[in-house]
């Protein structure tokens, strides 16, 4: 084991077991990034991953950066789409502008968009240092820039993750009936989820595009998620949530996660099915 493959299971408290499951499961994800990172050249590569919370999304990007780092010998950084989430003061006025719901981060139209791309298109051209924002989740709002990292240099690869990567909208006439009790309670009139299912299909495409890759950890069913959001939870020094609050915040996210679980996996390049202890069974 290497240096950076210790402080990689450090980082985020993994059995040894777990690097040997990882280069059987990702094998694939690393040849390809190899084989395009040489017809490339210096080019950057941007490899995206979908999956529900809790599914081991950050975890698959800080390996995937730790060993190309290390076997390339190539900058990389892992993004997440939390990273740029609006600030609290936005979400507050949006709340107050189109619908309570909106105060909460999440769902598409709570995040910066356009942030998230001039980062992304600034860490490509490296032609002055970039800075990278941090959403601070103990305080639902960004980490000050003085406390946010500064990139420079070229980037060789990127790995961008977020639950609702490369999602696609639904159909208006799909989003009627509501999904659970919060929209049918909170959001009657479905002002909230049509606005989320308009941003979604706006500039959030435009991001989702600059992927060369998409993969997709995929959970067994939305069931699987409370158990895996609450084990996230308590893993946490300061847990934010408790068992109830946790079971609210995942039905904001309901919708959209079932609809990729449906029809993103015909689409993806790389697909993992995960079970319900988020071991991968099935890899196409």
């Amino acid at each position: 084991m290497t240096p950076a493959q210790s402080d990689f299971l450090q980082r985020n408290q993994l059995p040894d077991s777990y690097l040997e499951q990882a280069q059987k499961n990702y094998k694939s994800v690393l040849e390809n990034f190899a084989q395009a990172h040489h017809k490339g050249h210096s080019q950057t590569r941007i490899i995206a991953i979908n999956g529900s919370q809790g599914s081991g999304k950050s975890t698959l990007a800080d390996y995937l950066c730790t060993v190309i780092a290390e076997q390339q010998n190539i900058a990389t950084l892992a993004l997440s789409l939390d990273d740029f989430y609006l600030t609290k003061a936005e979400r507050l006025q949006l709340s107050e502008e189109v619908h309570p719901l909106l105060a909460t981060r999440g769902v598409p139209g709570t995040h910066d968009i356009g942030l998230a791309i001039a980062t992304i298109n600034s860490l490509i051209a490296a032609q002055s240092p970039t800075l990278v924002t941090r959403f601070d989740k103990s305080c639902d709002d960004r980490f000050p820039a003085h406390q946010c990292e500064t990139v420079n240099g070229p980037v060789g690869l990127i790995v961008l993750e977020g639950w609702c990567m490369g999602a696609t909208a639904q159909q208006t006439s799909e989003l009627c009936d509501p999904v659970n009790q919060l929209e049918d309670t909170e959001d009657a009139n479905a002002i909230w989820r049509n606005y989320v299912n308009m941003a979604l299909a706006g500039d959030y495409q435009r991001l989702f595009s600059m992927a060369d890759t998409l993969c997709m950890l995929r959970a067994p069913s939305f069931d699987t998620i409370f158990k895996w959001r609450l084990e996230q939870e308590n893993k946490m020094a300061n847990p934010l949530m408790n068992e109830t609050e946790i079971l609210r915040f995942i039905q904001y996210y309901q919708r959209i996660t079932e609809h990729c679980l449906q029809e993103m996996p015909s689409r993806v390049d790389h697909l993992f099915q995960l079970d319900h202890n988020r071991q991968v069974t099935e890899t196409q």
